[in-house]
């Protein structure tokens, strides 16, 4: 590597940085909450055996799981004005992935919840606990346990798709890197620098995912 790719290096490792703590971890963190959230009343929506309830949430999930994230996240931000709807980058990226989120996230916490033995909620009506209650105390604290593997890929999985935010122009970390090497044409640099960045960030989360799994452990009914 020459001297000037180095140098690159170094000039942009600090902005970049700085992009990732402010714009793509908090992208990230804000959309797989809200994600979640919305997730589980798909979920729960989709075991429902009223038609109202599990058409919608099997329409939803289908439309999600079908539609590409870019697509997704240009009918947001792109498409919504013509309506007379601005929304902002940030936002409109925000929302897309939350929905992206919930899309895959609401058949995880659907087959989970499912897994959990027929006879926890059992045991919940047998001392009196009510449906939202046998779900809230009993049934969700076991269902967690297993979903938190494939919910933390696809919390990693939603990491690196934030790289899709530069398309509608969100200042974030791959944004930063590509508008750096832009001048310069020293893009696999940069471009290695944001992948060292992301990997560090998915190693950590991946290390969290371990002791989340072990905390939870408890819960689960042997």
């Amino acid at each position: 590597m020459s001297d000037a790719s180095w140098k690159l290096i170094q000039d942009a490792a600090w902005p970049m940085l700085l992009a990732l703590v402010k714009v793509t971890i908090p992208l990230t963190a804000l959309s797989f909450i809200l994600g979640l959230v919305l997730a589980l009343f798909v979920a729960l929506a989709r075991m429902s055996a009223k038609p109202w309830f599990f058409v919608p949430a099997r329409v939803f999930i289908s439309a999600v799981r079908g539609t590409p994230l870019l697509v997704q996240l240009g009918l947001i931000f792109f498409g919504l004005p013509e309506f007379g709807i601005q929304v902002p980058a940030f936002t409109a990226a925000t929302i897309a992935f939350s929905i992206n989120v919930a899309g895959y996230a609401a058949e995880v916490i659907r087959a989970s919840i499912l897994s959990v033995p027929k006879g926890q909620w059992e045991a919940g009506t047998t001392i009196g606990m009510g449906y939202a209650t046998t779900l809230r105390r009993i049934v969700l604290p076991q269902a967690t346990r297993i979903a938190i593997p494939p919910l933390s890929n696809t919390l990693i999985s939603l990491l690196k798709d934030t790289s899709l935010a530069s398309t509608i122009l969100v200042t974030e970390m791959f944004r930063v890197a590509q508008t750096t090497a832009a001048p310069t044409y020293q893009y696999f640099s940069l471009y290695a620098l944001a992948a060292a960045y992301y990997w560090i960030v998915c190693f950590g989360l991946s290390v969290a995912q371990g002791r989340l799994e072990h905390r939870f452990d408890r819960y689960v009914a042997k």
